[in-house]
């Protein structure tokens, strides 16, 4: 394959006046001509709504404590609202030179992107996806790992009201076959990198709805070449009285499938606005800094915190699209590029702690935070010893924004999910829609009478797409129900226990796996833990632990009887595995989530 890419973006100088060609800097990130004045506006009386600074202003007020801490959300004027138009478009014609993105490829090469970019490449895409039959309301299928055209086409799809379905690289014929029948979709915009095309082409072979197929990065029969073509599309665009916005559906992401096959959640044009507090509150983030969030485009962590509330925000985002992962390249990345916030899934912070990070410049940092699944404490006290900083955990699913966390201002408790996010109305349900009292274990559920939005609040997803049974079996009597479950202490702070599929029950004690393997963890010779049932004649179900070691340990009969011997010693008899098994990984989702479910699956159908 041939990559065509001289005619789109260079971080080389450009001696030529084209305005369709990118002229990326290594020069400082902030734009002198930048009006951060409204920061201004920032209420710190804590007694009444104001808006929020800059572009989110039009949109969203909120009311703060004298620390600046949030109290309060409210939203207006959205039914019309469409990101990529109302937002972008805004900040290219205020702060045209502006970052808003610096994006360095798997081979190093530096683009500054700015928001007069995203703007003009963003019109490009769209009236190149318009020309190749892609109209408002088809489905598209986005595979580009971390590559910088996807920002340029996911708004170009916002701007024309198809819907973004953005879908991991990793995935085979299998997968797609499903995702696209599941989907219906219409067109697929995928990299050139990998196998993935060929899984494709594989796939399509059973449907035969796909209108469209563009290459990125490359070339092949039967497909467009994006870096080619869109050289020879205008950068104009303009907005209809038509143009999707406020309830139509903008996006649809398939859910991580720890527990089932992917269920596919829809979202409204309304919800980048729920990540206002994502950005501001927990990442933190600088309108003068840079915000770095590891995630692979595929994947809802992606659009957490690679786009909506860091641009509602103001702030620059950080983008390394390497192909692995590798500990001391990214804490490289973070030292040379001054990164201010970052954020990452626990998996990653799990690897960076047994790292000497005392031997990297991290001095930028000034918040740092995680979610996808919960952080064990162990970590967390871990990397606090080598930075300074807390890693502020939060709590959302697929189908919502950031539900529950360690936001600006609270005091962290090591190990908590924090507390509900002043947008949503969150509650602790036990059997019959009770509310479960202070320490004992409830559904997490959120309520659909706050800051709602066509009968769901902001930020909420609209449903799962073409299944009202699925939907249904999660929202309902005035409440949507997560399946995870978790319980509230004395001083309002949630602790996660674990989805309800996962809770063992042995002996007649219902036990979460997360308080075991918060225990286990503390061990020096444990990376990676799961902690899973297997059946038992007399207990009904035993407890097992799945154990990953970490580097410079081996498996041995010793070790093995020194982890049980630690086990014995620091958990409750009821709580206490049973089995402990070595294993060389724990089977995970695409997007690093750990799936329990196959460990026991495996187990009892062994058994």
């Amino acid at each position: 394959m041939n990559d065509n890419n001289t005619n789109i973006i260079s971080s080389e100088k450009n001696n030529n006046s084209d305005s369709d060609n990118l002229n990326l800097k290594n020069s400082n990130l902030n734009n002198s001509n930048f009006d951060n004045s409204m920061n201004e506006d920032v209420n710190v009386s804590g007694q009444d709504f104001v808006p929020a600074p800059g572009v989110a202003g039009m949109y969203i007020s909120v009311k703060e404590a004298s620390d600046g801490s949030l109290l309060d959300i409210s939203f207006a004027n959205d039914d019309k609202f469409n990101f990529a138009f109302d937002v972008v478009d805004v900040l290219a014609d205020k702060c045209p030179d502006k970052t808003a993105m610096l994006h360095i490829s798997k081979d190093g090469k530096e683009r500054r992107i700015t928001f007069k970019d995203m703007m003009i490449y963003s019109n490009k895409t769209a009236n190149y996806l318009h020309y190749l039959g892609i109209k408002k309301g088809d489905k598209v299928l986005l595979i580009l790992k971390r590559h910088y055209q996807f920002w340029f086409t996911l708004l170009a799809l916002h701007k024309i009201g198809a819907i973004a379905i953005p879908c991991s690289y990793l995935l085979t014929k299998k997968d797609f076959e499903y995702r696209f029948k599941a989907g219906g979709v219409n067109a697929v915009v995928c990299t050139a990198d990998g196998e993935v095309a060929d899984e494709i082409i594989k796939a399509e072979k059973n449907y035969n709805k796909i209108k469209a197929k563009i290459l990125v990065g490359g070339s092949r029969e039967g497909w467009s070449n994006y870096n080619r073509d869109i050289r020879f599309f205008s950068s104009s665009l303009n907005r209809t009285p038509t143009t999707a916005c406020g309830d139509d559906p903008m996006l649809m992401f398939f859910t991580s499938g720890t527990t089932s096959y992917p269920k596919m959640t829809s979202h409204s044009f309304k919800y980048p606005l729920g990540h206002y507090i994502t950005a501001k509150y927990w990442h933190q983030v600088d309108p003068d800094g840079i915000h770095f969030t590891i995630s692979d485009t595929g994947w809802g962590k992606a659009l957490w915190g690679k786009i909506y509330g860091q641009w509602l925000c103001e702030a620059p985002i950080f983008t390394f699209d390497y192909d692995e992962f590798f500990a001391k390249e990214t804490l490289a990345m973070i030292e040379k590029y001054r990164i201010t916030s970052f954020c990452a899934p626990p998996t990653v912070f799990r690897m960076l702690v047994h790292v000497d990070m005392k031997k990297f410049d991290l001095s930028s940092l000034k918040n740092v935070s995680t979610a996808g699944e919960a952080l064990n404490p162990e970590v967390f006290e871990k990397f606090y010893k080598a930075t300074g900083l807390r890693i502020m955990e939060g709590f959302g699913q697929t189908e919502t924004t950031l539900t529950i966390a360690n936001l600006k201002g609270m005091k962290v408790k090591p190990g908590s999910m924090g507390k509900p996010s002043p947008m949503y109305d969150i509650k602790l349900l036990g059997e019959g829609g009770r509310e479960v009292d202070e320490g004992e274990a409830g559904e997490v559920c959120i309520g659909l009478g706050k800051n709602t939005a066509n009968g769901r609040p902001r930020g909420l997803f609209l449903g799962y797409y073409q299944d009202e049974e699925k939907t249904e079996a999660c929202i309902y009597n005035g409440y949507y129900h997560t399946g995870d479950t978790a319980y509230m202490d004395e001083d309002g702070y949630m602790w996660y226990i674990g989805r309800a599929d996962d809770v063992i029950k042995s002996a007649g004690y219902r036990v979460g796996p997360f308080e075991i393997e918060n225990e286990i963890m503390k061990l020096p010779s444990v990376l990676e833990c799961a902690v899973t049932s297997v059946p038992d004649k007399v207990r009904g179900q035993a407890i097992k632990a799945s154990i990953v070691l970490a580097p410079g340990y081996i498996e041995t009969d010793k070790l093995k009887k020194e982890t049980m011997k630690y086990i014995k010693a620091n958990l409750a008899s009821y709580k206490r595995p049973k089995f402990v098994e070595f294993v060389p990984e724990l089977p995970k989702t695409a997007s690093g989530k750990v799936r329990r479910a196959e460990i026991k699956a495996k187990d009892w159908k062994n058994t």
